[in-house]
C-alpha cells in the first residue's frame, strides 16, 4: 500500500526535478525503517542519470521538503535512478520502449498463460500489444498486473 504522504511528495517533487531537467518516476516511503526512508527514483530526460543527477536531486528536494515541513518526523532521503529493469507504467514509458523485449505478467491466466514475452508494440485503453515472432498479441490491460523490460533478451 502506497503510504498517504506519497501524492504530496511526488506534487513537491516534481517541479523540483524539471528545473533541473530531470522527471520523478516514483517515490516510496518506507517508514517501518528506523529511521524512515523517503526513496525518490529520477530519470534524466535526455541522457543516462547519473549520480551527479541523483546529487543535484537531493539537495533540492531536501530543501523543498524542509520548507513545506511535510514530515514531520527524522527521516532518510535517498535520490535514485529506477535504472533499465524497471516497470513499465507511464504512456511514455511504453512509447520510448517500444520494440524493446518485455514481459507481462497477469493475475490470472490469459489463453492459458500469466506471463507472456515478446517485443513490445505498446497500449490502448483495452490491451498490452507484444510481437511474438511476428505475431501480435493484445492482452487485456484488466488482467495485467505488471510490464516491465525482459533484461534476457
Amino acid at each position: 500500500m502506497t503510504h498517504p504522504l506519497i501524492p504530496q511528495i511526488i506534487d513537491l517533487a516534481t517541479p523540483v526535478a524539471e528545473d533541473l531537467g530531470l522527471e520523478v518516476v516514483g517515490a516510496v516511503f518506507h517508514t517501518n525503517q528506523r529511521p524512515p526512508v523517503l526513496r525518490v527514483d529520477i530519470r534524466n530526460c535526455d541522457t543516462d542519470t547519473g549520480l551527479d543527477d541523483c546529487e543535484r536531486m537531493s539537495k533540492s528536494l531536501e530543501a523543498a521538503l524542509d520548507a513545506a515541513n511535510i514530515i514531520p518526523d527524522a527521516y532518510v532521503l535517498e535520490i535514485s535512478s529506477p535504472g533499465i529493469s524497471r516497470q513499465l507504467t507511464t504512456d511514455r514509458e511504453f512509447i520510448s520502449f517500444k520494440g524493446f523485449p518485455a514481459i507481462v505478467k497477469t493475475s490470472e491466466p490469459y489463453e492459458g498463460q500469466k506471463e507472456w514475452r515478446g517485443q513490445l508494440i505498446g497500449r490502448d485503453e483495452s490491451s498490452i500489444y507484444l510481437n511474438q515472432k511476428g505475431r501480435a498479441i493484445a492482452i487485456p490491460r484488466q488482467l495485467v498486473s505488471r510490464v516491465q523490460l525482459d533484461e534476457k533478451r
